[in-house]
């Protein structure tokens, strides 16, 4: 054997592999969204009763839901008056308030969402099932695309007759969530202005299904590992 020949099986081989997890998770909170609107002739009055109705919404929220909120947010505001093209003139103003809310407590969310729903003039954007940012869910999903990765290289090194000897890199390159597709995944619920009526207990609870959290993460590695036979 010449110097070149030994000089290049002493040489360590490089083992470049991709692990990924695929991971399926009951989702941790419930958003939804309440948009609550007030119309009116006159600009004034629409304000006053929009504001009347966000105050509304907000108070009954806390009250009756208070504990099993993870957030609740005002979003988007505005109020503006309608333009009718035919006869060319401003109609009527129109004012709307977008409410967030974030649940945490799934055990009162039908019943939430129905009784959130059956007052004037709002309408609810939802239900949109998420994972905690800081989710255990995740965190498993690294460590398995990582032990995919590991078991693979050994595999290709053991195909080889080769053995690792150690990790050169190590690489995220992507984590993701998503809910797994059901037919309850997502759906609009808008109840119209009430007029005069019999006073009752309010609406049946809503049946909500939550929607599993699809979680996929993927690293790349490289691994040193002795040349076939060298062992």
């Amino acid at each position: 054997m010449t110097d070149e020949t030994a000089q290049t099986a002493g040489n360590p081989i490089v083992v470049s592999v991709r692990g990924e997890a695929n991971l399926e998770a009951d989702p941790e909170l419930c958003e939804f969204a309440v948009t609550v609107t007030a119309r009116d002739k006159d600009r004034r009055t629409a304000l006053e009763q929009l504001t009347k109705r966000n105050k509304e919404l907000l108070d009954q929220i806390k009250a009756d839901y208070g504990d099993a909120l993870e957030k609740l947010e005002t979003g988007r505001f505005s109020v503006y008056p309608e333009w009718r093209k035919r006869t060319d003139k401003m109609g009527p103003y129109q004012g709307s308030v977008r409410v967030r809310i974030v649940v945490k407590d799934f055990a009162v969310l039908g019943e939430m969402v129905t009784r959130i729903a059956d007052g004037e003039g709002r309408a609810i954007d939802g239900p949109f099932w998420t994972l905690r940012r800081d989710s255990e869910v995740y965190r498993k999903a690294r460590t398995e695309a990582v032990g995919e990765a590991v078991r693979r290289a050994r595999e290709y090194a053991d195909a080889l007759g080769s053995q690792l000897t150690a990790l050169l890199e190590l690489a995220d390159t992507g984590l993701s969530t998503g809910g797994v597709p059901a037919p309850q995944g997502r759906a609009m619920y808008a109840m119209a202005t009430r007029g005069g009526g019999t006073v009752d207990d309010g609406p049946p609870a809503l049946d909500l299904e939550p929607t599993r959290q699809n979680v996929y993460a993927a690293v790349e590695a490289r691994f040193s590992a002795t040349q076939p036979g060298e062992l």
